[in-house]
């Protein structure tokens, strides 16, 4: 049964900052962003509706309230960060960007991100709205949210899809907050963190079982998007992601620390569990629709969260990002974050001259990763495409790489794939990585104890020694572009055929005739 918080709760509130969900809906309904969905059923039903919303271009923030069986209040977000309005106005940019501008305005902020967040340790406040209702250990009941079952063949409700789980190294304390699903177990009283191997939060928690025998873990069921954005991405393994966020949109968020770990949580978070995992304390979880568009898996073994507290806001939002076959609900988010952070990973490595970065959305936002360079020497492309495969930003379920010269636009499969069926001989322009880091959600996986993966880099380039004598492409320069478009504007402004706006080439566009 739900409580008030102990004697720190009646202290002064702090003003609503980073961190505030609802500020962040305030701020999407005034963008007329949000549409509202009353009486759907946690049973499929919203992960359904949500599923088609994923297909709209753009699709809307979708929040359920008065889902059947539930009081009225207890609500759920999706499709928060799944177009360029939302995921500017998260970042603190302006929410009338699209995704072109977006990606521009993006350009080299994840080193600028990496570099200031020692000047945005998380600021630690005694209270906070998640402390409305305090719950202890034997009264935890997670099936009181309602938690959806979000595909046909998943394995049971996963309270756990947009989730912030908070970890920390056992010895420099380091905090890192993760993406990893969460499924509701014995009717509530637990919930199972599936980590794969190699993130970072299942390293930390690795290293708690062999120092104590268990670990501390707290996490996070709705929070401002901006920590979904964190804890979905690759951050240096150096820096408190608390930090990392604070540095995107330059203010330090604010946090609790827990009453039973101390790991800190958002201060104004919806709902909160914080308890412990131990190695030999597993339950069968799974499958579950992954983000690759297939069910992950057969029931297995997983660490299960021993529950102490339960924090939650009166009338709580979940925050929920399901999975599935994309466009699904964060692939647009990680396609523009990972491309943001792959391209300043190269520059960071000395790559010259990366002219773009896309990770395609319709691949994962991992599993096609295109790179646009000015070939500078012999052996340019191969770098990139090497260098791209394996670095920290794009490591993990990487399977194509494709090096483009700096005519074709990484973001336009049509102009990739011409280059690919042009610039690349398969014979001597595709090379196979092996052994390189995989996932158990791979579809294509046999052995789940050993997953590995393969991954090609196309050098889909013009041969570097044929560059000055390679047949010209058959195309109106950018400039004879703009000037006819001008010219004929109510040709081309006819609504019935609408023109791309892709068709219409910068004036910052190099241009070669």
């Amino acid at each position: 049964m739900a409580r008030p918080a102990p004697a720190r709760a009646p202290a002064p509130q702090p003003a609503p900052s980073r961190g505030d969900l609802r500020t962040w809906l305030a701020r999407v309904e005034e963008l007329d962003e949000l549409q509202h969905v009353s009486g759907a059923h946690w049973d499929l039903e919203i992960g359904t509706i949500s599923e088609i919303n994923y297909r709209r271009k753009p699709p809307a923030a979708l929040l359920f309230d008065d889902i059947v069986g539930y009081p009225h209040g207890y609500r759920v977000l999706t499709g928060a960060v799944s177009n360029a309005h939302r995921m500017a106005l998260t970042l603190g940019l302006d929410p009338r960007l699209d995704t072109a501008g977006l990606v521009q305005a993006l350009r080299g902020k994840p080193l600028e991100w990496e570099r200031h967040a020692p000047q945005f340790e998380p600021q630690v406040v005694t209270s906070g709205p998640v402390l409305e209702n305090v719950v202890h250990g034997g009264d935890v009941d997670l099936t009181r949210f309602p938690a959806p079952r979000w595909h046909e063949h998943d394995g049971g409700r996963y309270i756990g899809t947009g989730v912030a789980v908070v970890t920390s190294d056992p010895d420099t304390g380091r905090i890192n907050v993760g993406a990893y699903r969460m499924m509701i177990q014995e009717d509530g009283r637990s919930a199972t963190i599936n980590a794969e191997a190699g993130k970072q939060g299942r390293a930390q928690y690795d290293r708690w079982f062999a120092k104590e025998g268990r670990a501390p873990v707290l996490a996070s069921f709705g929070h401002d998007p901006l920590l979904l954005m964190v804890a979905g991405t690759e951050v240096p393994n150096t820096i408190n992601e608390y930090a990392y966020a604070g540095a995107m949109v330059g203010e330090k968020l604010r946090v609790v620390r827990g009453e039973v770990t101390g790991l800190p949580m958002p201060a104004a978070a919806e709902i909160v569990v914080e308890g412990w995992i131990r190695p030999d304390r597993l339950l069968r979880e799974g499958p579950f629709g992954e983000w690759t568009g297939y069910y992950a898996g057969s029931p297995r073994p997983v660490p299960a969260m021993d529950i102490e507290r339960l924090y939650f806001r009166n009338n709580p939002i979940m925050l929920g990002t399901p999975p599935g076959k994309p466009p699904n609900d964060y692939s647009y988010m990680r396609a523009l974050l990972k491309s943001a952070m792959i391209q300043d990973d190269l520059v960071k490595i000395g790559v010259r001259d990366v002219r773009g970065v896309w990770a395609h959305e319709a691949c994962g936002g991992r599993l096609l990763v295109v790179v646009s360079i000015t070939q500078r020497f012999c052996g340019h492309s191969r770098q990139a495409g090497y260098l791209t495969a394996q670095c920290p930003s794009a490591a993990y379920m990487n399977r194509f790489v494709v090096v483009v010269d700096d005519d074709v636009d990484p973001m336009n499969l049509e102009e990739v794939m011409w280059a690919v069926s042009t610039r690349c001989d398969p014979s001597e322009d595709i090379e196979i990585l092996r052994k390189t880091w995989g996932s158990r959600v791979d579809p294509m996986l046999d052995d789940p104890t050993a997953p590995y993966n393969t991954r090609a880099v196309i050098d889909a380039c013009r041969p570097f020694e044929k560059r000055d004598t390679f047949p010209p492409v058959a195309q109106s320069s950018p400039k004879r572009v703009r000037e006819t478009v001008a010219k004929w504007k109510a040709l081309f402004a006819d609504p019935r055929f609408p023109l791309p706006d892709t068709v219409i080439p910068s004036a910052a566009v190099d241009e070669k005739d």
